[in-house]
C-alpha cells in the first residue's frame, strides 16, 4: 500500500487479529496468554462457528489441547495465530 495514511487490507487483518488476541488476554493471569475461559469467551465472541456453544467440552479440551503446543494450559499468541492459519485455510 504506498498511502502511508491508509494501512493496507492485510496490516489492517494483522492489526484486527493482534487487537482481538489482547481484548480477551489477561482478564486473568499471564495478559500475554488466553487461559481456557478466555479461549471460550474469545470463540464464542468472535468466532461462533467455532465457539464452545458449538463444542461439548471434550471437543473443547481436544481443540485447548491441540493450540497449547507448549502445554501450559494457556494459548499464547503464537499458538493463536497457528490457530487462526488453519482455520483461514
Amino acid at each position: 500500500c504506498k498511502k502511508l495514511a491508509m494501512a493496507c487490507p492485510l496490516e489492517q487483518a494483522l492489526a484486527v487479529m493482534v487487537a482481538t488476541f489482547h481484548k480477551y488476554s489477561g482478564k486473568e493471569g499471564d495478559k500475554y496468554k488466553l487461559s481456557k475461559a478466555e479461549l471460550k469467551e474469545l470463540l464464542n465472541k468472535e468466532l461462533p462457528v467455532f465457539g464452545s456453544k458449538q463444542m461439548d467440552e471434550v471437543e473443547f479440551k481436544r481443540l485447548m489441547n491441540d493450540l497449547d503446543h507448549n502445554k501450559d494450559s494457556e494459548v499464547d499468541f503464537k499458538e493463536y495465530a497457528c490457530f487462526l492459519a488453519c482455520i483461514a485455510m
